[in-house]
């Protein structure tokens, strides 16, 4: 590890998708590393151990997938040594191939990690970290509406979309930040690992950042799949949207589908990757997840509106689901949804 008198080197891949928040998030609070916490104590701000830089492919000024100009710092010709290497969100959608043009920077990043480098990973960004091969037979996670996407394309990696934070890799060279904002808990394990927890802490605390989230699988949309390709089975998905509630539902999408049931069951499970009755709970508990948002409703109200009779059982398969239970997501994100309507009532 450099010394003192020798930063560590953060090098910050840009590209045209990335977004900028997480980049110069990233940026600013290696930045302030010892700076921040003595300049708010009344001592003389300390230099930070770290050195970031952005690093693109020809070193030019670009502009990010917000619109943000970013000039970088270099090119990965002219990159100093990195002792760390960071690949931030991409803004690409889950179904969009990742552009030709990333192979170069999936082979510089592979490159710096050949030469000792630490890899760290925000969000969708593992859609080009897996391309460089390091993620097989090792754990990683990604943002949740990846994790599916980068399952099927690379197989041999264990993917886990409910973790905030994986450390994977050989020595554990390999630092993953899953969904949005769990940025923050992978930029202070960086920060922990490379100049010390208290460091980590003192940042942690100036900037409010919180290193015991909830599970990403909390903020999921479940229903984020959309309709299959299959114009029969697409039919019976536009019903169940409408028709989750009755009894019966998936008996009801086999009379809607003319097939025979176990037919029309694997015709179903082929189209959209799960089975009818998954999918129907799927569809009910995003909409008591809404419910649980906006209403003061009792849960076993909540229960029965959206089709379940045994609250207990609506409570593990929520559970299941969403990681809180249904009392830990009203206390979570009701008070949220409470706070936005009166921002909103304000204006």
């Amino acid at each position: 590890m450099p010394t003192p008198a020798q930063p560590v080197t953060v090098a910050l891949l840009g590209t045209p998708e990335i977004g900028a928040a997480t980049l110069y998030g990233f940026y600013d609070l290696l930045s302030g590393t010892r700076r921040d916490w003595q300049l708010l104590h009344g001592g003389m701000p300390g230099e930070s151990p770290f050195r970031p830089l952005v690093v693109s492919a020809d070193g030019l000024p670009f502009s990010s997938a917000n619109g943000i100009c970013i000039t970088p710092d270099a090119s990965f010709a002219d990159c100093p040594r990195p002792q760390v290497v960071c690949v931030t969100d991409l803004m690409i959608a889950p179904d969009a191939p990742l552009p030709a043009r990333y192979s170069d920077a999936a082979a510089w990043v592979r490159g710096a990690w050949d030469a000792g480098a630490t890899l760290a990973c925000a969000c969708s960004g593992a859609l080009l970290l897996a391309e460089t091969e390091l993620l097989e037979e090792s754990d990683a996670t990604s943002h949740w509406a990846y994790c599916d996407r980068l399952a099927r394309e690379h197989p041999r990696t264990r993917w886990h979309a409910d973790r905030g934070l994986v450390v994977t890799g050989p020595e554990g060279r390999i630092l993953m930040a899953g969904s949005g904002i769990a940025w923050h808990m992978l930029v202070l394990a960086l920060i922990a690992r490379f100049s010390s927890p208290e460091d980590a802490m003192h940042v942690a605390r100036i900037n409010l950042l919180d290193m015991n989230q909830t599970s990403p699988m909390a903020y999921a949309s479940l229903t984020r799949g959309g309709r299959a390709s299959d114009e029969l089975i697409s039919r019976c998905q536009l019903w169940a949207a409408s028709n989750y509630r009755v009894e019966a539902p998936v008996m009801q999408m086999v009379e809607l589908s003319g097939l025979p049931e176990r037919t029309f069951k694997r015709r179903f499970q082929l189209a959209t990757g799960t089975t009818p009755l998954e999918y129907i709970h799927t569809l009910r508990i995003e909409e008591a997840k809404q419910m649980l948002e906006a209403s003061d409703l009792p849960i076993e109200a909540i229960a029965e509106e959206v089709g379940y009779q045994d609250t207990s059982f609506f409570g593990r398969l929520f559970k299941r689901k969403v990681i809180l239970t249904p009392a830990q997501y009203r206390r979570r994100f009701g008070a949220l949804g409470d706070q936005l309507r009166r921002a909103a009532q304000m204006a």
